[in-house]
Order: structure tokens, then C-alpha cells, then sequence
């Protein structure tokens, strides 16, 4: 699994621009923070759901798949991978390492 640290996402945004970005934490932890312009979609709903990243993924590019600390993310990325879709890296540490080590204003939360 390829994984991809804050500060080289980060790095990422102010050199080539945006890229895709799926949050895979529960409504009310992305409703209490969140990055830009990601899309929402929980890991408990994956199973059910996962063809709708199907089109948007697409074939092209590559997709940051986040949650709070990292572990959650991974497991999201290792079931979509078997469904046989590809081009996934892991935020390693989560949102919270993202607060910590490039935008303190992202609420941390337990």
C-alpha cells in the first residue's frame, strides 16, 4: 500500500495543485473537521457504496484516502484494491497528524 506523509501532501497542493481526497471517518467527525474539498465517504458504508468511487476515481490520477490516525484509511484502501480498483495512498497519521504537522487551525479532537 502506498502511503503519503502531511508535509508531502502538502507539498503536493503547492506544487501540482489539487488532488481527489476521500475521508473515510463517520458524518460527525468529518462535520467537526475536515480537508478541502474532500469527499465523504465512512467506512462503515464502504462495502455498500464502494462502486460510486468507481467513475469518480476514474482511471487516472491518484486518490489521498484519509481518517483520524491512518488506521481506518488503510483498511478502506485494502477493500477497495480487492473490488480491483487502484491509484490509492494512505494519509499516514490521519487528519490529526495533518493538523499537527501542517495546519494547526484543523480542529483536533479524541
Amino acid at each position: 500500500m502506498t502511503s503519503i506523509t502531511p508535509m508531502d501532501l502538502k507539498s503536493h497542493f503547492d506544487e501540482t495543485g489539487p488532488i481527489r481526497l476521500l475521508d473515510v471517518r463517520e458524518p460527525d467527525e468529518h462535520a467537526h473537521c475536515a480537508l478541502a474539498d474532500s469527499r465523504l465517504l465512512p467506512l462503515s458504508q464502504l462495502e455498500a457504496r464502494w462502486q460510486e468511487l468507481e467513475e469518480w476515481c476514474g482511471a487516472e490520477g491518484d486518490t489521498v484516502v484519509y481518517c483520524h490516525h491512518g488506521v481506518r484509511s488503510a483498511h478502506a484502501i485494502a477493500f477497495l484494491e480487492e473490488k480491483g480498483l487502484s491509484g490509492f495512498m494512505n494519509l499516514t497519521g490521519g487528519i490529526d497528524r495533518w493538523s499537527r504537522e501542517v495546519d494547526p487551525s484543523v480542529p483536533r479532537y479524541w
